[in-house]
């Protein structure tokens, strides 16, 4: 019984990405809002993070991951991009030990300030404006099959908002999660954003189906220091596969440093080796029962600049 258990969650990862990219149409899929990482922490390293979420932030990495958490925990993050963009993300773990697992909800919002409305005739603007909004809010369980595996689902409702025109849709992630026992060596996967069509106007387009592969593992294992590495690939829908690679060193398990590479993204230049790095710093501090946390990342995103990210999270 328990080995049928393990490889349910095996067949659905085998058979939803052939379902998923068989049924990709050309071009660019839409809702790409809901590909943007939530964590600091997740950014610094690369986002090679499948393997490393032990936080609430896994309700977007990898939500297979929540039942490892033991206490309840909120976080949230900023981020300020060019041209007024902003992007929040919220989310909530709950664990519930009479059910083997936890659940989690979590917010997701890209958006623009107030946009003036141009024409021909009044090139500077008429007097209106218009904005964009992206909004996604989701709900997860994830539960311990074993001592050393555990699988995670996420339920999303997605909006989009442009002008006077609106789009809606839902989208499922599931994420797996497996401890070896070894070194706290992870191997982890993971499908995002698997739904149907959405439909802007009159056109349809599909959601940014992605295929996650990732795993981690302490290379220095101290009472003061903990280094740990970690690697992922992904094939998405819309694009080509993608790999990102990176570390996190703890020290006292109070004050962490991070650098990541990300390779094969459409928005580096090819061949350039500076393109890609990522670099993040985080700070525990842990109060009887309770955690505070923050962590910042930097990341260059090529033709776009660079952005700032920070992330706070209160663990009670």
């Amino acid at each position: 019984m328990k080995k049928i258990i393990l490889l349910l969650p095996l067949a659905v990862f085998l058979l939803l990405p052939g379902m998923a990219f068989g049924q990709a149409k050309v071009g660019t899929a839409g809702a790409q809002f809901l590909e943007i990482g939530v964590s600091a922490r997740a950014i610094g390293m690369g986002e090679a993070f499948l393997g490393v979420a032990d936080d609430a932030s896994a309700l977007y990495y990898n939500p297979g991951a929540l039942s490892l958490l033991t206490q309840k925990e909120v976080v949230f993050t900023h981020v300020q991009y060019p041209a007024d963009i902003q992007y929040e993300f919220v989310g909530f773990v709950m664990p519930v030990p009479s059910l083997a697992g936890s659940f989690g909800a979590a917010f997701y919002a890209l958006h623009t300030d107030n946009q003036p409305v141009t024409d021909y005739k009044f090139p500077r603007g008429n007097g209106q404006t218009w904005t964009s909004r992206d909004y996604a809010m989701g709900l997860s369980y994830s539960a311990g099959l074993t001592d050393r595996f555990s699988f995670g689902i996420t339920v999303k409702y997605i909006t989009q908002l442009l002008a006077v025109y609106r789009a809606t849709g839902w989208a499922m992630d599931l994420g797996t999660f497996y401890d070896t026992g070894f070194r706290n060596f992870k191997i982890c996967m993971t499908i995002s954003n698997f739904g149907p069509d959405m439909e802007f106007v009159s056109e349809e387009y599909p959601l940014p189906i992605d295929f996650r592969f990732g795993t981690a593992i302490d290379v220095i294992q101290t009472e003061s220091s903990r280094l740990i590495a970690a690697v992922q690939g992904s094939h998405p829908n819309d694009n080509l596969e993608k790999y990102n690679g990176g570390l996190e060193y703890w020290f006292n398990d109070m004050v962490a440093l991070r650098f990541g590479k990300k390779f094969n993204y459409d928005y580096y230049d090819k061949g350039n080796l500076g393109d890609g790095l990522t670099f993040g710093a985080g700070a525990k501090l842990n109060l009887s029962s309770y955690r505070l946390s923050v962590d910042y990342a930097y990341q260059d995103l090529g033709y776009l600049d660079s952005v700032n990210r920070f992330t706070f999270g209160f663990r009670f």
